[in-house]
């Protein structure tokens, strides 16, 4: 608070520290949002909907201020007075996040430099000769004839269609890149000879029949290019003209859907859209006229943030887009391109899918999800992704991660491990880097790391039905999935400033090693009963700080008592994992209770909860009782699904015997671990996911009510009938 200034107006700009003058870098996406959490734990929210450049200063008071260029100046208040009732208030006004489809919480593969569909198809194969568990493969702007959208290249990429249908038999599905601007240069490109017919260009601020060209990523025909040329020779010489869609018009949304869906049936049938550069980017000044001088692009007042005017590295500010100037709407540009692309998607392959998009606004999150943006191979970046996670789960975007390894520059051996390892735990789970840098997917370090990779990401998919609960939690109520620890201990004070651990919802622990070298965690452990995810061991040490040993192939994971978490037995994608056997995590608290759900469809239809198409599962225990119910069952797996395992921790003892439905289970059938004391576990069981079941075991005593159980009131019988009887025979 000490009179920080952020600047909000999206930007092609890379995350990386303050600048110079202390200023914050503005990034791809704006949200003039704010959570507070006052001295006493409660805590309010406020936005201000305005798309407008702005910036925003945090003073000591406590206070802040907003510098606005233009626009409207609507506050909404949300007060909570937890964080995450303020979240789920803030989601109710601006949208609920999209539910993804189940495959889309599967790992994901990517490069901008494959240059080959050979060489994509190598590294592919070679990950998969690791069993790395992947549920998707991408192409980025290289598969693309000349970087142009709707288009592939014939000569590097020829087959790509026949080899993505080949990889569904895998269970992989494929991911395309689409960028909002289309070129100009072109003969018989009938993307932009439709569009300019159905006129869905933005539009020269000094003539209003003219189409607004700038230059981004296509290059012009039958050229031949100096490798040698700098970037600027580059754009200058090669670059063709392009045009930037108005998605703010109907008429422009319905184009882009036609040519998603024509480039869906004609040429690649990919399952996801990945939209980037949608700030919008552009890498000229303005157009390629230059931008006049004129009362929007010579604004009186610059906010604090990168770029000498407001149109660097954008369009010119006086272009009209959706009947205003793009002064007035450039912050919007991302949002308004996210809406018809979930909507083409939808039309185009008919099942729910997935967008990416790297601008967001307040309400983008109910049409797509975020990546980070091109962070660093460095260090600092692994630990900044994290409060990245949180950020975009306050912002109703949950669906959000930051690029394993990193995006820029050559990550190392040990930082790519690590990074792996806090990846598998990114909502959004990606490794992605850059053209021209060492590979670092998995398989790519000689197999020093896919071992590893392997084991932390099965992991991951062993918890995907919790994750996916978590996924329709904040669907339907709005809810955050990566959550910091003081949306669950706001009492204590400690975990307001923790940003180096964070929740999956309210139960899993998540506590990665993010410096290099670093063969220990140390780690805040809140007022709570938690228990070692791997051993089930209890954390002896609550409320205080711990250090953990963590050597290369850990990262602790801790479970919080009170809580049940349905598990899966893994695979290497989705579509085999969902079909595998069930098992139940029951962590108990103090009082020997805990509590859970199990939301699940059939993975991928569009609105399986609004068209009531979907089973719900709740799980509670309560002195030695677990209850499994179905509380809505509108939809059956084919096959049908069972629970084989449970594991129970926090147990007053190992019991004796435990009873299943009825039937009673003797001492032999009951696991237990050495050196692991009050945790058992069942196995080989087969009770149908559909089904009410009831198991239950002695406990020798209510925490809560202090009653007698029956297994002690069987024990102190015995032993009166034992005194009787002596007494008796002493007689």
């Amino acid at each position: 608070m000490d009179y920080r200034t952020w600047g909000m107006f999206s930007r092609d700009q890379p995350p990386g520290p303050p600048g110079g003058d202390g200023t914050a870098p503005n990034l791809y996406g704006v949200h003039p949002y704010h959570m507070c959490v006052e001295d006493d734990g409660n805590a309010h929210s406020v936005l201000l909907l305005n798309s407008n450049a702005m910036d925003v200063t945090l003073q000591p008071e406590p206070a802040l201020t907003y510098r606005t260029v233009g626009g409207v100046l609507d506050f909404y208040m949300f007060l909570g007075p937890s964080p995450e009732k303020v979240t789920q208030q803030y989601t109710q006004l601006i949208g609920r996040p999209f539910m993804p489809p189940y495959w889309a919480l599967g790992f994901q593969l990517c490069r901008y430099g494959y240059n080959t569909l050979d060489r994509m198809k190598q590294i592919y194969d070679e990950n998969r000769q690791y069993d790395i568990p992947q549920d998707i493969q991408y192409g980025d702007i290289d598969y693309m004839d000349r970087q142009i959208d709707f288009t592939i290249d014939q000569q590097n990429f020829q087959g790509m269609n026949d080899w993505v249908q080949s990889i569904r038999q895998n269970g992989t599905y494929y991911i395309t890149i689409l960028d909002p601007f289309i070129s100009a240069n072109e003969t018989d490109y009938l993307p932009y000879t439709r569009g300019t017919d159905q006129d869905v260009w933005i539009k020269d601020g000094d003539n209003h029949d003219q189409i607004m060209f700038g230059k981004v990523w296509p290059y012009l025909p039958n050229i031949t290019m100096d490798p040698n040329a700098d970037w600027d020779t580059m754009i200058a010489n090669y670059a063709a003209h392009t045009a930037f869609p108005d998605f703010l018009l109907n008429s422009t949304k319905q184009w882009w859907v036609d040519e998603i869906q024509a480039f869906y049936t004609d040429k690649l049938q990919f399952d996801g859209l990945w939209i980037d550069m949608n700030e919008p980017a552009n890498f000229i000044l303005g157009s390629v006229n230059g931008c006049s001088d004129n009362q929007w692009d010579q604004a009186p007042y610059k906010p604090r943030f990168y770029g000498a005017v407001l149109a660097d590295k954008t369009i010119c500010m006086n272009s009209i887009q959706g009947g205003t100037v793009h002064y007035n709407t450039h912050s919007l540009y991302g949002w308004s391109h996210s809406v018809p692309s979930q909507r083409a998607m939808r039309q185009a392959t008919g099942k729910r899918s997935v967008i990416i998009s790297r601008s967001t606004y307040p309400g983008s999150g109910v049409y797509a999800g975020h990546w980070l943006g091109d962070n660093t191979s460095k260090w600092p970046h692994l630990h900044t992704s994290i409060i990245g996670m949180f950020e975009f789960n306050l912002f109703g975007l949950p669906y959000v991660g930051a690029d394993i390894c990193g995006y820029f520059d050559d990550a190392t051996p040990d930082m790519c491990q690590r990074w792996m390892q806090l990846g598998a735990f990114y909502p959004f789970s990606r490794n992605h880097n850059g053209k021209g840098y060492r590979r670092q997917d998995p398989a790519a370090w000689n197999g020093t790391i896919a071992a590893a990779s392997r084991v932390v990401l099965l992991t991951r998919y062993r918890l995907l039905p919790y994750l996916y609960t978590l996924f329709h939690k904040a669907h339907s109520s709005g809810s955050t999935v990566v959550r910091p620890l003081m949306h669950e201990f706001i009492s204590d004070k400690v975990t307001w400033t923790v940003d180096r651990q964070f929740l999956w919802g309210p139960a899993l622990l998540i506590s990665p090693v993010l410096e290099e070298g670093a063969h220990d965690v140390t780690a805040y452990v809140p007022k709570a009963r938690w228990y070692d995810y791997y051993t089930g061991k209890e954390v002896v040490e609550a409320g205080r700080m711990v250090v953990w040993d963590c050597d290369m192939d850990c990262i602790p994971l801790h479970l919080r008592g009170g809580y049940v978490i349905p598990t899966q037995e893994p695979a290497n994608t989705t579509v085999f994992s969902r079909r595998n056997s069930l098992g139940l995590l029951v962590a108990l608290d103090a009082e020997g209770r805990a509590e859970g759900s199990l939301f699940w469809d059939d993975g991928d239809s569009i609105d399986t909860y609004e068209n009531d198409q979907y089973r719900m599962l709740t799980f509670t225990i309560d002195q030695g009782v677990l209850s499994i119910s179905v509380d809505h069952d509108t939809y059956s797996p084919t096959p049908e699904l069972h629970f084989a395992s449970i594991r129970v921790m926090g147990s007053e003892g190992i019991p004796d015997d435990v009873t299943v439905d009825g039937s009673k289970l003797g001492s032999s059938d009951i696991k237990t671990t050495d050196g692991v004391e009050n945790m058992w576990y069942l196995e080989g069981l087969n009770l149908a996911m559909n089904e009410r079941h009831t198991i239950s075991w002695p406990v020798p005593m209510d925490p809560a009510s202090g009653a007698v159980s029956p297994k002690s009131t069987q024990a102190l019988i015995f032993a009166l009938t034992s005194v009787i009887f002596l007494l008796f025979s002493t007689q």
